[in-house]
């Protein structure tokens, strides 16, 4: 199974959709929980990401950092959720679990990083998802990449001996 990163900016569902996944019985790493950062929603710990990359082929990792271009080419695939911006601010009012996006300097900081840094994002994303879509079918679109893939078929003909003993 690949290593999946799922990113994209604050209330577009990172979160919801990896407790999904998690749901269905595979690993997830949020990087906003435990410690993968600073607290202030900084870098990465490269060196603890580095370890969990290092040991697990089988991981969706959530999250976005300045710094998780250093692991792209770690993971198979990089999805980025994206939802408009107005459905964003709604949901970072309203959820209780994170309480980044409550204050109007956090809001404004959502715009900018929208506006500065979603497309960065959406470059180096090997599929964009809307995050509106029910959880449900963003965590099937998920699963069908995680599901293993089928042996490489050989394309020559098999060899059979025409010689008798």
């Amino acid at each position: 199974m690949p290593r999946i990163l799922i990113t994209g900016m604050s209330g577009t569902g990172k979160s919801t959709l990896l407790t999904e996944l998690a749901r269905r019985g595979h690993l997830t790493v949020d990087t906003d929980q435990d410690g993968w950062t600073d607290g202030d929603g900084g870098p990465w710990d490269e060196e603890r990401m580095s370890r969990l990359l290092a040991t697990r082929e089988d991981v969706v990792v959530s999250g976005t950092a300045e710094n998780q271009g250093v692991f792209r080419d770690r993971f198979a695939h990089v999805i980025l959720l994206s939802a408009p911006i107005e459905v964003l601010l709604e949901r970072v009012r309203r959820r209780t679990g994170n309480p980044y996006g409550k204050t109007p300097e956090q809001q404004n900081d959502i715009r900018r990083y929208t506006i500065e840094v979603e497309p960065l994002l959406r470059r180096s994303a090997t599929l964009e998802l809307d995050g509106r879509r029910p959880v449900s079918d963003l965590a099937d679109e998920v699963e069908a990449l995680l599901a293993p893939s089928p042996p490489p078929r050989n394309e020559s003909p098999p060899r059979f001996s025409t010689r008798t003993p």
